[in-house]
């Protein structure tokens, strides 16, 4: 069996689409896909790709990828790789390939002189808590995510055009 790790293409976006409905799928979370395959390709491969994507392969047949981007730490003063979505389909889980992108992540961080590789899991999930533990990943108990989108980010964002219209 032979593990591989290559940068996603825009012609990959099919594949990367259907990914990301599994992943979304296995999280419980596919009613809340609504991408456009079409957006997405211009975000990722456009002028101004937003965040790059890894495929993994197994054998040349892709089983997997890694969607990540860099963030930045001020406490640190040096960026950081945020892994946004980490899947690898179920019949090839076990096979090392998870590993195998982590690592390929954790590698590109060094390279990059990122200080460090970040990411969120959901508390339900028990097999990657495990996974990630057991690669030397750390809870950020102290931390809660927090989000703004949808009705409240337009109303949030209107709110700096009035206060910009004050100023």
């Amino acid at each position: 069996m032979t593990l591989s790790i290559r940068p996603a293409t825009r012609a990959d976006i099919g594949l990367i689409a259907d990914l990301i409905r599994a992943l979304a799928d296995y999280e419980k979370l596919l009613d809340e896909v609504r991408f456009d395959e079409a957006v997405l390709a211009d975000k990722l491969f456009g002028v101004r790709p937003y965040a790059e994507v890894v495929i993994g392969e197994i054998d040349g047949v892709a089983r997997g990828f890694a969607l990540f981007f860099h963030n930045f730490s001020t406490f640190e003063g040096k960026p950081g790789i945020y892994l946004e979505d980490l899947f690898v389909q179920p019949e090839a889980r076990g096979s090392g390939l998870g590993k195998a992108l982590l690592a390929h992540l954790a590698a590109l961080a060094v390279e990059r002189d990122c200080a460090r590789l970040e990411w969120s899991v959901l508390d339900w999930n028990e097999p990657s808590i495990g996974f990630y533990k057991a690669l030397g990943a750390r809870f950020m108990d102290e931390w809660t995510v927090m989000r703004v989108d949808g009705a409240a980010l337009a109303q949030l964002g209107a709110g700096a055009a009035m206060s910009a219209e004050k100023v």
